[in-house]
């Protein structure tokens, strides 16, 4: 059965499918990236409060700044804007239909349709999940790439930028202009304060051409912090199969874990749906949550995946079961991350781990070792390197997440221990791969790498655990490595 609005009365009944009358839905909400997160997270959220007869004016206009969107908006489009989400629990699977977003906005490299729609005064809240890394913002630093060719461009033609952040600057000078007024604008990316990091982008990106329309999204715009959580893998060919096995042709169905989080600042200047009535938590304490999630689940997963790719290991629940990456895992969190971390609503950081070991061993979900250890340039200076350097900091324990760093320099290498070539996997792949290789002999070429390591290559507790841990990796082999952290 080809999923489209026209079909879903006769979906099979044990998928469950809006009960909503779709045609009477209106956009309240723009979001740009629509992958499979945004699908199994932000967007039944939504879904889940419209189930109920509410936040029918919020539906979610999708939209992309790159041209390998127009694939994922063909697709959408040609089911109505409809996702299958299968939830892979270890004891059950169930299938639901969601229907909150309504139209996906043309790809365009001027953005001339993204702006327009955002300039509409029924858009409320302009939304984004674009990677950790795609907000300009240095990774040691913390400050702004001004640099960059993309802002150089957005900034000399503001009326026709290639970013989506030169967009949503171009909609908000049209409000002004024409007093529609400003919109939200909300994070769903894994930074901490990535209201605040958006903030930063948006605003100085602005400066660069117009100080006074700066002034005034800084001034009326606001930009709520947010912690976003599902395991959510990439769809392929298995999970296609999953869809058609419930009687659905679904060409971008989307596989997820039962487990969703979402905790959110309630800082919203034209409004908002009522979320936290479908689970979503509104709190003044976003960061205490973003610090337990990031550096427990995010790091944790650069813990497990890294040795995962140079063992070819394929699965993150593989790389759980196997004899030393799952311990790795544990000792790693429980004695030199969740000690730094304080406890939110009565959850331990420890209890936290145990919670992260169950999720990231279900066998359900497929999720590879490959699309985890992704963009290491930008998930390592977010998600290991900040305990690395709190522990230094503190005196606790880093041996373990020193090793990742190394493991993470042997991956990047470019081939696995069974001898197999690591396909490219981050955007800077062909600079790490020269800088590994240069770092087999000479360490610490790898840690000169100060868009990344910032000043730890000055710091002797680091720089010469590195060194040991890389050297053991290519003289011994990684598993060997391993074993000989987790000795007594």
């Amino acid at each position: 059965m080809k999923l489209n609005d026209a079909t879903l009365k006769e979906l099979p009944k044990a998928v469950l499918r809006p009960n909503y009358d779709r045609a009477r839905l209106t956009p309240g909400i723009v979001h740009i990236g629509v992958g499979n997160f945004h699908r199994a997270h932000q967007a039944w959220y939504l879904h889940r409060l419209m189930q109920q007869g509410e936040a029918l004016d919020w539906a979610i206009i999708g939209a992309g700044v790159r041209t390998y969107d127009a694939a994922m908006r063909d697709k959408l489009l040609a089911q109505d804007c409809l996702t299958t989400l299968i939830e892979l629990d270890p004891s059950s699977s169930t299938a639901e239909v969601v229907g909150s977003m309504i139209d996906y906005l043309p790809i365009e490299e001027n953005n001339t349709a993204l702006i327009e729609q955002m300039a509409r005064p029924d858009i409320r809240i302009v939304a984004m999940t674009v990677t950790e890394g795609g907000y300009f913002i240095d990774p040691a630093t913390k400050e702004f790439d001004a640099a960059h060719p993309d802002i150089v461009h957005d900034s000399r033609n503001p009326k026709t930028p290639r970013t989506a952040f030169g967009a949503i600057v171009a909609a908000l000078r049209l409000r002004r202009d024409t007093g529609i007024g400003p919109f939200t604008c909300l994070c769903c990316d894994n930074l901490l304060g990535n209201g605040d990091v958006l903030r930063k982008t948006l605003v100085s990106l602005a400066r660069l051409s117009n100080s006074e329309l700066a002034d005034w999204i800084d001034a009326t715009c606001t930009f709520p912090n947010s912690m976003v959580d599902s395991i959510v893998p990439a769809t392929g060919p298995d999970e296609l199969a999953l869809a058609h096995q419930l009687g659905i042709d679904d060409q971008v169905p989307v596989t997820h874990e039962s487990f969703r989080q979402w905790v959110i600042e309630d800082d919203f200047c034209a409004g908002r749906p009522d979320w936290d009535k479908v689970g979503a938590t509104f709190t003044d304490d976003v960061h205490g949550y973003e610090a337990l999630k990031i550096r427990i689940l995010n790091g944790g997963h650069q813990v497990v995946s890294v040795p995962g790719e140079v063992l070819s290991i394929k699965t993150i629940a593989d790389c759980m079961k196997h004899d030393l990456i799952g311990p790795l895992f544990t000792k790693v969190a429980q004695e030199e991350i969740a000690p730094l971390v304080k406890p939110v609503l009565g959850m331990t950081s420890k209890d936290y781990v145990a919670l992260i070991h169950k999720r990231l061993s279900n066998p359900k979900i497929i999720d590879t070792t490959r699309r985890v250890a992704f963009d290491g340039s930008s998930r390592h200076p977010g998600f290991i390197i900040p305990s690395i350097r709190e522990g230094l900091a503190k005196g606790t324990p880093i041996d373990g997440l020193v090793l990742v760093e190394a493991a993470w320099a042997r991956m990047c290498e470019g081939t696995r221990e069974d001898g197999s070539k690591i396909d490219p996997n981050d955007p800077f792949w062909e600079d790490l791969t020269a800088t590994a290789r240069q770092a087999r002999e000479n360490p610490t070429a790898w840690l000169e790498m100060r868009q990344i390591y910032g000043d730890l290559a000055d710091e002797p507790g680091f720089a010469d655990r590195f060194a040991k841990w890389l050297g053991v990796i290519w003289d011994e082999g990684l598993e060997a490595a391993i074993a000989t952290y987790l000795k007594p």
